[in-house]
């Protein structure tokens, strides 16, 4: 079994692909899951890390019929960590490179979950519930680090989960970076799930400017008044050919996905007009983009 295209009677069969669905208990693997199922892939739930190889092979021997594999890794596997890493070695070295979904949520919203649901944390034991919230975060560090996709489900309700996870893994075309750019205020604290994190708050706040206040980063007057600001236009030229090293590197070690940031004090005006534009020019350099402003609108 290899990630190498194959043919059958001359017939090319498509390439084999698979994702690993991970994380924190209560984040939401369960939801990724049944979104993959929806879009016609291949979902085993539960499955012991070291079987990876195993699902991978017997996808390859079934040709057409299963190009698309996505396996629930967490926790309840025994020696999941360590079992997990020499799986994806595996696979890696046979010509497949999985990718690895991991899914996380805050300690309040992780907690209120298994409340509602009235169900212990699978490394709960003896302790408290954040006890064994705790130790699985701690378990899971260097997986969380080595992953090529993190999505923070802390304010995410199921179908906006859906259409991320969707909009991530379901995807036909794989050639290209998908970059999702984020607004923020700082505020309100920093965006847990960002690859890259910028500070635009060393450019004049148009909150003190009493006609732009009422004003979003979306409006006109707002935009014209945050990119003619000395240092603006430079900034965002230094950074975009930052990003263009960076989204190639990330390319050619097989991270297909990213999560940019950009930070202002309340998420409404710089934050918002430098994230659409970072976008624009991101997408003008053929790369898939999402613009999301976090914290518009809170204020």
């Amino acid at each position: 079994m290899t990630g190498e295209p194959t043919t059958v009677a001359g017939v090319p069969t498509p390439v084999l692909r698979m994702t690993v669905i991970t994380g924190l208990s209560g984040a939401g693997r369960s939801t990724a899951a049944k979104c993959l199922e929806d879009l016609g892939w291949f979902v085993v739930d539960n499955l012991p890390p070291s079987l990876l190889p195993t699902m991978a092979e017997l996808g390859g021997r079934a040709q057409a019929a299963v190009s698309r594999i996505a396996a629930v890794v967490d926790v309840r596997s025994r020696g999941f960590t360590s079992d997990l890493q020499t799986a994806i070695d595996d696979l890696k070295r046979r010509g497949l490179s999985p990718r690895v979904l991991f899914l996380e949520a805050s300690d309040e919203t992780l907690v209120r979950r298994f409340e509602g649901v009235r169900r212990p944390h699978p490394l709960q034991g003896d302790g408290r519930l954040v006890d064994g919230i705790a130790r699985e975060r701690e378990l899971l560090a260097d997986l969380r680090g080595a992953a090529d996709l993190v999505l923070d489900t802390s304010r995410l309700n199921v179908h906006e989960l859906r259409a991320q996870v969707s909009s991530a893994l379901g995807l036909e075309e794989e050639t290209s970076l998908q970059a999702t750019v984020v607004s923020f205020g700082y505020k309100y604290g920093l965006p847990v799930d960002a690859d890259a994190v910028v500070d635009c708050r060393f450019l004049p706040n148009p909150h003190w400017v009493p006609e732009l206040r009422p004003h979003t980063g979306r409006d006109g007057p707002v935009r014209d008044y945050v990119l003619g600001q000395p240092g603006a236009l430079e900034f965002l030229d230094g950074y975009t050919t930052l990003l263009r090293l960076v989204t190639t590197g990330y390319l050619r070690e097989g991270k297909r996905f990213a999560t940019l940031a950009v930070g202002c004090t309340g998420g409404k005006h710089r934050s918002v007009v430098m994230a659409e534009e970072l976008g624009r020019r991101l997408a003008e350099e053929g790369i898939d983009v999402r613009v999301i402003h976090r914290d518009l609108g809170r204020e």
